[in-house]
């Protein structure tokens, strides 16, 4: 056979085709075709990997990230100047300055203090310098002046301080056993840092999902070779290598095949071998059609959809062999990118672990006529531009699916439903914004921070569901949601008159759902003979009664600090305006010996390994505003609280879980 007549039968074969569409097994919407794909995909991360902290940057957490170490690990200044007892400042003014003896040691950062301040003593000490027992507040060097009388060395104070004065209390950033980053963040500079001040060296990162990217076609030209009449360069290749690496994955670039199946089809069985396989180009010959004879040789189940009802991006062929996406995209730019980012990016968002990407709508208008070709869903590539009466308008970037730029230029798109031969101009349109998420937190927690709370905020993350939690304490969240601001407020609070926790609190706006019981009580280093074996309130009143006895007190405001109150009357023993912010500072303070005694909940002493006398069983529960309860994301969160894994969750870490309501 001469090569005329060769060419004669490829003529005919593929005006045959065209008019046949014969490449197209069966041309099926979007939401079937990716419902299709999805029935057989295999959509878990690939496993996990650990990497030094240097190698972490732009990876996936593998699993939570929980805090070890308290940071600070412990009561240190925030400035240069004096260790004191605030007390010892009352009075103290420019004309009456108080006169302190300055106690025989410089504290610097990094040293640990051997001398304890005792009433009319100060110790120097520098910036991130460890305060010293007995002290509770810092006087800036600016607002002294020292001197010598005989062998004394003095300080005299110009400027009165209350207790925390210029003290950054341990555990105040981060506290021990507190979960600082969730399985499947993406590894920022700041959650490097996070993790360096926590002391981690290393940290398990999921595997990314290796994803082989091959160009097909023999008018396809690499960048940088020398281009000839009828050719392109190679630029799906890139682009897609550019977007595996932004959604976490690892491109592995298997070049360009001709159009020839001697050497295709290898390339593909390489291709196989790694966790994807994407393929694009070759229009020339019917190497389309030569690509798709190819992967319909693959089985379990092998391809799933040939041809989808959408413009642009009809030739998608998608397929699924072991659980792994094979994917033929179409060659023209705008037509591959747009389907890769509609079909194939979500899964290999699912393969590296990241939860799927929130999508921002805006609503803008049309300003002229747009037709459209009925019986497909056309995507339509839009700039927003805003007009004199400040809303938007989508103007269309009419360049056609071969387009390089169209994509990129553009700030979303529109979907034109098939059955619509026109979107008339003026028409109002949503506009799905194209590379940019601002979408709030589906869900706002404020109120006191608990571990408990984690496990249950943790579960709805890993759902999928945006979180923000704010820890302000429990009066900071009652006011919160009874202004408005949140969603959940989480609370503690004990009714000093009734003794009845919470339920006080609430105004008709607000309704109350239950969490879990805590127990609190007086924590201290075990063998103090001040505490073993005696009941909660015998101890706390004897060391009331103890000058030598230093209490570590909570903060104005919070649940403990009014069970504390409670249990104390009129007395305020010594340290009892030291206000401690969270349960890990208190243990902080009594383990490292600043602190003799003070009130916290069992787990936190567990944790620090302390005495524990059980004062009393606390209701941690949430409020939750009345206009907000129907919200979805509440819902979820209600839901979440009364899963019996996550009960069992609680109970594990220590909690009292009610029967549900």
């Amino acid at each position: 056979m001469s090569n005329q007549d060769i060419r004669r039968i490829d003529i005919r074969r593929f005006v045959a085709q065209a008019a046949r569409q014969e490449q197209f097994l069966e041309v099926v919407g979007r939401d079937e075709a990716e419902a299709r794909f999805r029935r057989h995909l295999d959509l878990t991360p690939k496993g996990a990997e650990t990497v030094p902290l240097g190698a972490a940057l732009g990876r996936v957490l593998a699993a939570d990230v929980v805090a070890e170490v308290d940071v600070p690990g412990f009561d240190r200044s925030s400035v240069d100047g004096f260790a004191v007892r605030a007390a010892d400042t009352q009075g103290a003014g420019e004309d009456t300055p108080v006169v302190l003896r300055l106690n025989e040691e410089v504290l610097s950062a990094g040293r640990v203090p051997a001398l304890t301040v005792a009433p009319g003593t100060a110790t120097v000490l520098a910036t991130g310098g460890m305060l010293p027992r007995g002290a509770d507040a810092v006087v800036m060097v600016e607002h002294t002046e020292s001197h010598e009388e005989g062998d004394a060395l003095l300080v005299a104070i110009r400027k009165p301080v209350v207790p925390g004065a210029f003290v950054a209390a341990a555990g105040s950033d981060i506290g021990r056993g507190e979960t600082v980053m969730r399985r499947g963040q993406l590894l920022t500079s700041r959650e490097i840092g996070v993790l360096a001040a926590i002391g981690r060296a290393e940290v398990s990162v999921v595997r990314r999902p290796r994803v082989a990217i091959l160009s097909t076609g023999d008018e396809i030209v690499a960048p940088g070779e020398p281009i000839r009449p009828g050719a392109v360069y190679d630029s799906n290749a890139a682009i897609l290598a550019a977007a595996v690496e932004e959604l976490g994955g690892e491109p592995v670039r298997l070049g360009i095949a001709r159009d020839d199946e001697a050497e295709l089809a290898p390339l593909v069985e390489q291709g196989l071998a790694c966790d994807a396989l994407l393929l694009s180009g070759g229009t020339s010959k019917g190497a389309g059609d030569l690509s798709y004879r190819i992967v319909s040789r693959l089985t379990d189940p092998g391809i799933v959809a040939h041809g989808v009802a959408l413009k642009p991006g009809k030739p998608l062929c998608l397929a699924v062999t072991k659980g792994k996406p094979v994917v033929i995209l179409p060659g023209f730019p705008t037509s591959a990118m747009f389907t890769f980012h509609e079909f194939v990016a979500p899964v290999l968002r699912a393969l590296a672990g990241l939860p799927p990407a929130a999508k921002e709508s805006v609503d803008a208008t049309v300003p002229m006529r747009l037709g459209s070709e009925r019986g497909r869903t056309e995507y339509v590539m839009v700039s927003l531009v805003r007009g004199a009466d400040g809303g938007l308008a989508a103007y269309p970037l009419s360049k056609g699916s071969g387009a390089v730029t169209a994509f990129s230029a553009a700030d979303g798109f529109i979907a034109i439903d098939p059955q619509a031969e026109a979107v008339e101009a003026g028409t109002p349109v949503s506009v799905q914004r194209i590379g940019r998420d601002t979408r709030p937190a589906d869900l706002i927690v404020i109120g006191s921070h608990c571990v408990g709370l984690d496990a249950i905020t943790g579960r709805l993350v890993g759902e999928g569901l945006t979180v923000k939690t704010l820890n302000v304490g429990s009066m900071g969240g009652l006011a919160a949601a009874r202004r408005g601001e949140c969603d959940v407020a989480a609370i503690h609070l004990m009714d000093p008159k009734s003794g009845e926790y919470n339920r006080p609190f609430l105004t008709p706006a607000l309704g109350l759902v239950t969490g879990y019981r805590r127990l609190q009580g007086i924590v201290f280093r075990k063998g103090d003979v001040r505490f073993e074996g005696k009941t909660a309130e015998e101890a706390g009143l004897a060391a009331a009664q103890d000058s030598d006895c230093i209490l570590v007190n909570r903060n104005a405001g919070s649940g403990t600090r009014i069970l504390t109150d409670r249990l104390l009357g009129a007395a305020r023993p010594t340290g009892y305006w030291s206000q401690a912010k969270s349960h890990n500072a208190v243990a902080v303070a009594v383990a490292q010996g600043r602190a003799d005694w003070g009130v916290a909940i069992e787990s936190v002493a567990t944790l620090y390994g302390l005495g524990f006398l059980p004062l009393q069983a606390e209701h941690y529960d949430f409020v939750i505003p009345n206009d907000r309860r129907d919200r979805r994301a509440v819902q979820r969160f209600l839901a979440a609280l009364a899963d019996p894994a996550v009960r069992e969750k609680l109970t594990a870490l220590g909690f009292t879980v009610p029967e549900a309501e």
